[in-house]
């Protein structure tokens, strides 16, 4: 995609990608010996990455990259399911695309599963029964200990893995980057990470994730994606369907920014030279053959010529209509005028009521001006029909009205207005009129992390979420974490947020702090190189840190997590025991010394935990 050379304005056409499918790869030999090497998986609700935590190079990179949806029609065979890459084209199946994720949580295991069974096919595992390798999963920050367990269920009990790891994405790609910058151990910083549904903010205090002060804003890629899908369909309602989502998500990918001043960028759309120079033409495919677009003057001016013949008879046809109906209506009005004549009066008068008339002089006036429209009508019949072969098109007439008893011939439209002035087309641009132009849509879209009130959401943005969480530190934490604010994440890649949220700091901090901000090598991939790195640096052998065995999951409970420098705090779950049912008292009664009236006794007793001997005494 590249503009067109020699213009101003700046013309792009949209790449419309299709997808191919995935090789089935054999399984190479170094991930069998000495031991079977992991496999990395970036479980992400955008993009699926995996491959192998092998240090060949032929495997540094992720083998598998797809995206995370699946398309089955309702009531098709489990195998007729297609996954990721299968699917050319998600347009035309949009409304079958099933995922895995509800917002960053997987939650459809159903799906999981065929993903599973997709990565571990195409990267050649033909094991049978179980997977020999250990798995290193993504998951959500805080993720809840259910959807954790049902992923260990799944992978121990359907695949029989020998080793899970989970880490989140975010903090794998800060494990990552940190170590290529050959920062000291142990780490602390914020992580800034925004993904397709969602964006968090993870504090890392001394190599760990502070689960407890974390947080999440519910406006990420996705959400921008369809506000700039609304925007462009309000501006060209004749586009609709070509203004699709998938499109949409190039947009943002290729042509959107992140001003550092928003309000101040947008005064520079104002001006007419800013905004030629700025904005984006988006070409979409259009036909070339264009009704008289390449044409002669011949062939335009014949054209010209049968339009006018058909006019022509069209009026010639209309007139004739016409003719015929002011005759049959003067007919009528002459035979009620025969009445008067020959006497009979009542037939007469009751034909004046059908007519909506008052009198015979009424009637007379009708009659005279209709006997005129039909001569005039006549005249003009036999003038077209031995006429010279001028050009002459009437007004097209309107239809009688009954309540005037008569409908009067309107002159025809002279034949100077019938010039070919009246004929001649201007020139159309079929090219320009199916361009998409994008203009501060731009920068619009990728503001929605900072002001998601822009898309009707209420809540807080990124940085206003940044400086909550920071104000619930020490001032010489705050220091510590804003001295490494890292940036990852697809929704993280456009051109300017660095400065944007360097300048939002700014604002931020107290004056003359120092603070820095860093943005990820590969925002989208770098989660799974830091998975890769940390699974080399620490292998599955025995009671490993940050490995979940099988005995552990049969032992501690699919929700166990072994934790480790990039892993979510593990949070037990505390069942509560019901409290044993207290046997209930019976009532007691006293008596009171001798002489005395009888006084019943009633005993109360409070909760299991308070004793008491009080006793209400009633008369």
């Amino acid at each position: 995609m590249a503009a067109k050379e020699g213009q101003v304005c700046q013309i792009f056409s949209f790449k419309d990608i299709k997808a191919t499918p995935d090789p089935l790869y054999e399984l190479p030999g170094q991930c069998l010996t000495p031991s079977p090497a992991p496999i990395v998986i970036d479980n992400g609700s955008f993009q699926t990455r995996a491959g192998w935590a092998t240090s060949a190079a032929e495997l540094h990179t992720p083998r598998l990259l797809f995206r995370s949806v699946a398309a089955r029609s309702r009531g098709a065979a489990r195998s007729e399911t297609q996954i990721g890459n299968d699917i050319p084209n998600l347009e035309p199946l949009r409304w079958l695309l099933k995922s895995q994720f509800d917002r960053n949580v997987v939650v459809n295991f159903e799906i999981q599963e065929l993903m599973f069974d997709y990565v571990f096919t195409h990267l050649g595992v033909t094991s049978e029964g179980c997977v020999d390798h250990s798995i290193v999963v993504t998951e959500a920050p805080c993720n809840p200990l259910h959807c954790r367990q049902m992923m260990s269920e799944l992978l121990f009990e359907c695949y029989r893995v020998p080793h899970v790891s989970y880490g989140v994405d975010g903090l794998y790609s800060f494990y990552h980057n940190n170590n290529q910058r050959n920062l000291q151990l142990p780490q602390t910083g914020i992580v800034l990470s925004s993904g397709y549904h969602c964006s968090h903010i993870l504090p890392v205090i001394n190599g760990r994730f502070d689960a407890v002060n974390c947080k999440r804003v519910n406006v990420a890629g996705s959400q921008a994606a369809t506000y700039l899908q609304r925007l462009l369909q309000l501006k060209y309602p004749g586009h609709l369907a070509a203004i699709t989502l998938s499109r949409m998500e190039e947009l943002l990918h290729d042509h959107s920014y992140s001003a550092v001043d928003y309000h101040g960028e947008l005064e520079k759309w104002r001006c007419p030279e800013f905004y030629e120079r700025e904005v984006h033409r988006m070409q979409l495919p259009f036909s070339g053959k264009v009704p008289g677009g390449c044409v002669s003057v011949e062939e335009r001016q014949e054209r010209r010529t049968q339009q006018l013949r058909r006019l022509q008879e069209i009026n010639s046809r209309r007139r004739e209509e016409k003719l015929q109906q002011d005759q049959e209506r003067l007919d009528r009005l002459m035979a009620v005028q025969e009445l008067l004549e020959d006497g009979l009066l009542d037939q007469f008068h009751k034909s004046l009521v059908e007519l909506n008339m008052d009198s015979a002089e009424e009637l007379q006036s009708y009659i005279n001006k209709l006997q005129i429209a039909v001569d005039q009508s006549r005249q003009k019949l036999l003038q077209s029909d031995g006429g010279e072969g001028k050009a002459e098109v009437s007004e097209l007439d309107h239809p009688i009205d009954e309540g005037d008893g008569v409908a009067l011939m309107d002159a025809d439209f002279p034949e100077e207005m019938l010039s070919e002035k009246c004929f001649t087309q201007p020139a159309f641009n079929m090219a320009e009129y199916h361009q998409l132009f994008v203009g501060t849509e731009r920068l619009r879209c990728p503001e929605i992390l900072f002001q998601p009130s822009l898309i009707g959401e209420d809540q807080m943005g990124l940085m206003e979420t940044l400086q909550y969480v920071l104000a619930r530190y020490t001032p010489e934490q705050q220091e510590a974490l804003v001295s490494n604010v890292f940036l990852t994440g697809g929704n993280m890649q456009y051109p300017g947020m660095k400065e944007r949220v360097e300048r939002e700091l700014l604002a931020m901090r107290p004056f003359q702090s120092h603070f820095k901000v860093t943005m990820a090598t590969q925002p989208a991939l770098d989660a799974w190189f830091g998975a890769r790195d940390w699974a080399l640096e620490h292998p599955a052998a025995g009671e490993a840190e940050g490995w979940i065995s099988r005995q552990d999951y049969e032992e501690k409970g699919g929700e166990y997590l072994s934790e480790h420098c990039s892993s979510n705090a593990f949070v037990p779950l505390k069942v509560a025991k019901p409290a044993p049912a207290r046997p209930a008292e019976p009532s007691a009664t006293s008596q009171t010394s001798a002489g005395a009236p009888a006084d019943i006794a009633m005993v109360t007793s409070a909760s299991a935990y308070v004793s008491t001997n009080a006793t209400m005494v009633t008369t």
